[in-house]
């Protein structure tokens, strides 16, 4: 039995993982660390609650002591890193905190890792060759593309916020681990992901939220911002890839191939409100859309080139947006009804 320490793993991404992870391997058993912060939420982990192989610790990345008491309890194999700060918003509102968690969080259990599994630098201990970390990052850290183009593993790190600043932090500290010590570590960037359990302040359930409750959707600036979508569950298998077959050292891209602007998002979504909890007053949704004063520094356009994963790993999206986001607004309207 091999266990597997993932962080977060109360929050959108880190529950969705920790749920698909356990239904497909009978062999790993899940150590789940998370400070339970607004982001992280018990009842994402529903599924996995009488399950003896997934063992929740309430606790912080930033606590090194729990962190080697972890380690040596469970005897770690592998680390997947979700914990961070993630809300661009709060990052400018109050940065300080992403740079702990973001920047010193990574580096904590980063570092715990090291010691526990390597007698010096590109020398294992026994058994412990093949002890992998892999660290979820973002593809804000790329900071913004223009019209065209797309953001490869190549594209240079030149984040815009103090959230982005402090990912691209931590992208740099688990490369240096690689490059000084040899740790088998892999790194993976994503495009924004939707899909069931996000935090209810990011994008697409705000304007479920705001839709059913009758108030105003709020929209940044002109709403023509363009993110690159990914259903979370696409993100889930392209993690677990990355982790199993991912070579040492690498950074693999995992987008969706799914160009909206933000425009685009919210009419969508309110067509089908439209269609599946219609309005009482028989009007249209998107009527409901409000233009709000832009986020500072707001990034114009994401965009990923997943060709490596694709061709090294064999992953594809088994999800379009307009499939993703009917599973998406049918889970928040069971939620928000509920």
């Amino acid at each position: 039995m091999k266990s597997i320490l993932v962080t977060g793993g109360a929050g959108f991404i880190g529950s969705n993982f920790v749920n698909y992870f356990l239904g497909q391997y009978k062999d790993f058993q899940i150590v789940n660390l998370d400070a339970l912060t607004y982001a992280g939420d018990l009842s994402n982990l529903k599924e996995v609650e009488i399950n003896p192989k997934h063992i929740f610790i309430k606790g912080d990345i930033l606590d090194r002591p729990l962190l080697e008491k972890l380690f040596e309890q469970y005897k770690i194999d592998g680390v997947i890193h979700f914990a961070a700060e993630s809300h661009v918003d709060n990052s400018i509102a109050g940065p300080e905190a992403f740079i702990r968690t973001n920047v010193l969080g990574t580096f904590t259990v980063l570092d715990v890792a090291r010691r526990n599994w390597m007698e010096a630098s590109f020398k294992f201990k026994t058994s412990k060759e093949k002890n992998r970390f892999l660290h979820i990052s973002t593809d804000e850290v790329y900071g913004s593309l223009g019209e065209t183009g797309l953001f490869t593993e190549e594209t240079p790190h030149a984040p815009n916020s103090p959230y982005s600043a402090s990912k691209a932090g931590s992208d740099m500290i688990v490369r240096s681990y690689f490059h000084t010590y040899g740790m088998n570590v892999v790194t993976t960037n994503c495009s924004n992901n939707y899909g069931p359990k996000q935090n209810d302040e990011k994008l697409i359930p705000t304007i479920i939220r705001t839709a059913l409750a009758e108030k105003p959707i709020p929209i940044y600036g002109d709403g023509k911002n363009v993110r690159d979508w990914l259903y979370v569950m696409d993100h889930v298998k392209g993690i677990d890839l990355a982790f199993q077959s991912g070579r040492a050292g690498e950074t693999y891209n995992i987008g969706g191939r799914n160009e909206r602007n933000n425009n685009q998002i919210a009419k969508t979504v309110c067509s089908i409100l439209d269609q599946l909890k219609p309005r009482k007053n028989g009007k249209p949704y998107n009527e409901l859309i409000t233009y709000v004063q832009d986020r500072a520094g707001h990034d114009k356009r994401y965009a990923i080139d997943a060709s490596k994963i694709e061709a090294e790993l064999k992953w594809k999206a088994d999800e379009n947006f307009d499939s993703g986001i009917q599973k998406t607004v049918k889970w928040y309207l069971g939620k928000f009804n509920s």
